[in-house]
């Protein structure tokens, strides 16, 4: 389960940083380069723009949960977060 989650991370890391790269803020940015002009012809500027920073926002605030989830499982896995002792023998 933990190993699957890592991996779902993992894909929304990815298609964070995507999504980041395709926004144009300003000025240039690689928008243009991915087909973001034909999208500006489509839905105008300010839809498309505020397409991927919601985007953006939920890749971020579902990545966030699942690192949270992940952690909350990971210290119950391994013995309710506790550190073991070391023995001194």
């Amino acid at each position: 389960m933990i190993t699957g989650l890592t991996i779902l991370i993992a894909i929304n890391c990815l298609l964070l940083m995507a999504v980041v790269l395709i926004q144009n803020p300003k000025g240039g940015g690689i928008d243009s380069t991915f087909g973001g002009a034909g999208a500006t012809q489509i839905f105008g500027a300010a839809k498309s723009s505020d397409g991927i920073e919601k985007l953006t926002w939920i890749l971020g605030i579902i990545l966030f949960v699942l690192c949270i989830i992940t952690a909350i499982m990971v210290t119950n896995s391994s013995g309710g977060g506790q550190i073991p002792l070391q023995s001194q023998g």
